[in-house]
């Protein structure tokens, strides 16, 4: 099975195309020759992916007569970081690459963020192709053209929005991926669900055990109904002025939690928990129906995912790590939080509700502990 899905953008008519099959990795060269042609490609990779793959994909573009760099740094989260970045822009810089090369952003999340901030920044900015090989990375942090880094002060605090020439997706990537880091990519499908579609929800619970064991078929589905529900998004709001800030449910709180963990929690892992107590804390103020917590955790609990903030986390702690994050508007931070499942709460055209530290202290203070 072969997709394509469309992104059409207001300042780029001709938007852009995510590219979702088997085997579509295998046809790398042909798909830049269309949608990127450049006289040599940046292939900014981790460790791990570039171990795996990177002499695959150069010897397929080498054998299509481009000249392949790669660029590879030590994989995870705590490497995601403008030191990264530098070292990466000044390692292409001797190189010799200008303006007439692209990068290739390819690898999980971390890879396609700092990938991306590389090409939005290198020589004021360079085509870009996001070439995913998380399931995460594939469903939700290629699609959009946002790019950054962390800082110490919180995640993604650094970064640009700079959209590629194409999404390239290819799921029989997912045969290396560690289960691990599969869970945490179904999170980002579970918000998918909860905040636009709750049929898709539904069948993802009833989906859990195919696609934990990995079945194709249930894995393509799974990518490309995400992969519609973001790009329609993305193209009502690509610089997250309004209805774009629908795709941060659960992640006001998890990223806190994510930064609190020292980044020992995937992002997905601390989503799934954002997600959980967002809506508890929707239910506290009156603007999430009741047992819309009880059943996301549910869904959660099946895929094998935390669902409770870890015990040495204290709420102090988490609330001071949500006053750096992006979505805080005149000192109080905002939450993307749901009416129900596949209803968002969008009220006096606002996208996100503002909510005292004192309520979610008392909402994270009443809940569980892992």
């Amino acid at each position: 099975m072969k997709q394509r899905i469309a992104v059409s953008l207001p300042d780029r008519p001709q938007g852009y195309e995510i590219l979702v099959g088997t085997g579509t990795f295998g046809s790398i060269a042909t798909i830049l020759s269309k949608f990127c042609p450049a006289q040599r490609y940046a292939v900014v990779t981790d460790d791990r992916v570039a171990e795996l793959y990177a002499v695959r994909l150069s010897r397929m573009l080498h054998a299509a007569g481009y000249r392949t760099d790669v660029f590879a740094f030590t994989a995870g989260e705590a490497r995601k970081t403008r030191e990264t970045w530098a070292l990466v822009c000044d390692a292409m810089m001797e190189a010799g690459l200008g303006r007439d090369c692209a990068v290739l952003a390819f690898g999980g999340g971390v890879p396609g963020d700092l990938g991306g901030f590389v090409a939005a920044t290198y020589m004021r900015g360079l085509p870009l192709v996001q070439v995913p090989t998380s399931l995460l990375a594939m469903i939700d942090s290629s699609v959009g053209g946002k790019t950054g880094v962390d800082t110490p002060a919180g995640k993604n605090l650094m970064g640009a929005f700079h959209q590629p020439r194409c999404v390239i997706v290819d799921p029989d990537l997912l045969s290396t991926l560690p289960e691990e880091h599969l869970r945490a990519g179904l999170a980002e499908a579970v918000k998918h669900g909860a905040i636009a579609d709750p049929e898709y929800l539904e069948w993802i619970e009833e989906s859990a055990h195919r696609l934990l064991a990995r079945d194709t078929e249930a894995l393509c589905r799974l990518i490309v109904r995400s992969v519609e529900i973001k790009a329609e998004i993305v193209q009502r709001d690509e610089r997250e002025a309004g209805p774009r800030k629908l795709l941060n449910f659960g992640h006001t709180l998890g990223h806190a939690i994510e930064s609190l963990s020292g980044y020992s929690l995937l992002h997905g892992e601390a989503v799934a928990i954002g997600m959980v107590e967002e809506a508890r804390l929707g239910e506290r103020i009156g603007i999430t129906a009741q047992g819309t917590a009880a059943r996301l955790r549910r869904v959660l609990t099946r895929l094998g995912l935390p669902t409770s903030i870890p015990l040495e986390f204290s709420s102090t702690d988490v609330i001071g790590w949500t006053r750096s994050d992006k979505k805080a508007r005149n000192g109080r931070v905002e939450y993307a939080l749901i009416e129900g499942v596949g209803v968002p709460a969008a009220r006096d055209g606002r996208w996100g509700a503002p909510v005292a530290d004192e309520t979610v202290a008392q909402v994270l203070a009443a809940g569980g502990r892992g």
